[in-house]
């Protein structure tokens, strides 16, 4: 499974280079802070793989990076993706390590 921290992130968001971010965090996660992306619950990836690019890097993050490095590995495996990465220790760590002004939770 690949998987990209928040400050490589940071950077492909800061040059503008085109890439695909998915929120798969339950919507009451969601309401509570946000990171930008599109949202996809995680449970209805199965059903929403149309939306997931396939010639762009995809980002994929939830709280803590578990979940989302679990759909990584799914859309590997079950789907032949090969542009999908992880965001490494999820909406938490892009806090402390990019924007303490979010709210943890």
């Amino acid at each position: 499974m690949k998987s990209i921290s928040p400050m490589e992130l940071k950077a492909m968001m800061d040059s503008g280079n085109e890439f695909q971010l998915i929120d798969i965090r339950d919507d009451y996660e969601y309401n509570i802070c946000c990171i930008g992306g599109e949202k996809i619950n995680m449970y209805s990836i199965p059903d929403n793989i149309d939306k997931i690019s396939r010639n762009n890097k995809v980002i994929i993050y939830c709280r803590t990076g578990l979940r989302s490095g679990n759909i990584v590995k799914f859309l590997e495996e079950s789907f032949s993706f090969d542009n999908v990465y992880n965001l490494d220790g999820g909406i938490l760590r892009w806090r402390d390590d990019v924007d303490s002004s979010l709210v943890s939770y």
